[in-house]
């Protein structure tokens, strides 16, 4: 573990792992000290596994605000100088993966190849689910709206699935959003970057499931078509379908490791 000064705000980072460098963002909320995270994922088996929290979030600073895209993407690429990399492969999920387009457009020099999963451009592809609107909601009431936004099948009562079931007990046992988390949302609704992402040259992976109500289909179709040679890959799962369709992580891994 380490910290990382950006500008006066600490951010909090760990490694682990072995391989190809990869920086993984993280989406909404994000905590390192909350697992499964992407330590425990497959990635940590085929990687040199860089990842933190954004400020605002986990053991990170919680400086004023507000925050906006463009800051948390300086964030990043700040973490990846401080590891001593000057380019990398990069996983962005869900609003990591509007961070992730914010760094591969404003630092393109630092970015190998690309990941967006579960995670929407805004503007004429679609924005994802605005989440800020749920925060003031009461618990039980959030809590059901959001097993729903996860996977639209979990709507249902009927539907019995064990990811669902895990989703719901953390949902109701989650603390109210704080100051942070609050600023993260707010920076979140005004992610736009459909009309500069044309200008991107990595490869890039554009994943999502079939059933997020977060970042839908559409929304997945609309950013991988809008990214030159960008390659799109839909999956049998919600927002979590990396943990829902065992055929997901596979794919990432190949891809990140430039396989065919």
């Amino acid at each position: 573990m380490a910290w990382v000064d950006r500008d006066g705000v600490r951010l909090y980072v760990e490694r682990a792992g072995a391989g190809p460098p990869l920086l993984f963002i993280s989406g909404t909320g994000g905590d390192l000290r909350v697992r499964p995270n992407a330590f425990d994922s497959p990635l940590a088996d085929h990687f040199d596994l860089v990842a933190y929290d954004q400020r605002g979030l986990g053991q990170s600073d919680r400086p004023a605000g507000p925050y906006t895209m463009a800051g948390y993407a300086d964030d990043a690429a700040a973490v990846m100088a401080s590891v001593g990399w000057p380019r990398a492969a990069v996983f962005g999920g869900s609003f990591g993966g509007m961070v992730a387009q914010e760094l591969v457009l404003r630092h393109p020099e630092r970015v190998d190849r690309l990941v967006l999963a579960c995670t929407s451009s805004g503007g004429a592809a679609g924005a994802s689910y605005p989440l800020h609107e749920l925060v003031d909601l009461d618990p039980a009431d959030r809590a059901a709206r959001s097993l729903a936004l996860l996977d639209t099948r979990w709507a249902d009562p009927e539907v019995d699935d064990p990811v669902g079931r895990l989703m719901a007990d953390t949902l109701a046992a989650a603390p109210p959003a704080d100051d942070g988390a609050r600023l993260q949302l707010e920076a979140r609704r005004h992610h736009d970057t459909f009309d500069r992402l044309g200008s991107i040259t990595c490869p890039v992976l554009v994943a999502g499931g079939r059933y997020d109500g977060i970042a839908p289909e559409a929304n997945v179709r609309g950013l991988a078509g809008a990214i030159p040679g960008a390659r799109l890959a839909l999956y049998d799962g919600g927002h979590g379908f990396m943990f829902q369709d065992p055929r997901a992580y596979p794919d990432i891994v190949a891809f990140l490791l430039g396989r065919p």
